[in-house]
């Protein structure tokens, strides 16, 4: 089952910890977005291969937009 990872609120990507290809577990976070002077990690619920990463740091991105993909295990 492919798993999409998407943005819940306008954000700035501060950091990608994962690219395609990398294994990841359930609780690992993916990606750090800053917002209003807050750090939110965006965390994998399931296990699986990542398939794609679709924002790098710096760029902003509003609620839906799609961060990452997953084939979850």
């Amino acid at each position: 089952m492919t798993a999409e990872i998407r943005a819940e609120m306008v954000a700035q990507v501060h950091s990608v910890f994962v690219e395609p290809g990398a294994s990841v577990a359930a609780g690992d976070t993916l990606i750090l977005l800053e917002s209003m002077k807050m750090e939110i990690p965006v965390i994998v619920e399931s296990g699986g291969t990542v398939l794609e990463v679709a924002v790098v740091p710096g760029d902003v991105v509003y609620e839906g937009d799609l961060l990452v993909t997953v084939n979850a295990t």
